[in-house]
């Protein structure tokens, strides 16, 4: 079987997971509000930089 994602719904899945490690992120710094180092280091470590 052969999947193929449109590209909304390949960004959509990049933007969902990219959202989830952020909020981990957050999380382990014992925070429930995402910030803007959290995000960058969930792409740090994703290595999307």
């Amino acid at each position: 079987m052969c999947f193929s994602f449109t590209p909304q719904e390949a960004l959509e899945a990049y933007v969902v997971g990219l959202f989830e490690d952020t909020n981990i992120a957050a999380i382990h710094a014992k925070r429930v509000t995402i910030m803007t180092r959290d995000m960058q280091l969930a792409r740090r470590i994703r290595g999307d930089t």
